[in-house]
């Protein structure tokens, strides 16, 4: 659905979400792009919630921190949204900028950490 060189974004309808796969850093359009592409692919499939592959490592810029509070979440939730997935390394190395952003959004959606996108719960048919 999205394929740069800092990221991928398709829909898994296993589990219903959108999943997006982050490549390496980046920032500015490079970052909010994607995520705009997330959000039509959720508007698109009824109770999709989103899925995020967090092992590569990186911490966003301040920027895109409160662009994801301020805009991408609540667009998330008006668009049917209800849970964060993130797929974390099992050192969580990225721990305190998650636990940013799922404190920045707790009152909108849950925010759930798992190790694989298999470990999400399969979708009912």
């Amino acid at each position: 659905m999205y394929d740069s060189e800092f990221c991928s974004v398709r829909y898994e309808e296993r589990y219903n979400v959108v999943f997006v796969e982050w490549k390496k850093f980046c920032c500015g359009e490079q970052y909010r792009e994607p995520l705009r592409c997330a959000l039509e692919i959720i508007a698109s499939h009824e109770g999709c919630c989103y899925a995020a592959d967090t092992r590569s490592g990186f911490e966003n810029a301040p920027e895109d921190t409160a662009w994801v509070a301020e805009y991408f979440m609540p667009q998330a939730a008006a668009r049917g949204c209800s849970i964060i997935w993130f797929i974390i390394d099992r050192d969580n190395s990225l721990r305190e900028e998650l636990e940013g952003q799922a404190s920045d959004s707790a009152d909108i959606m849950e925010f759930r950490y798992v190790y694989s996108l298999d470990e999400l719960p399969v979708a009912r048919q």
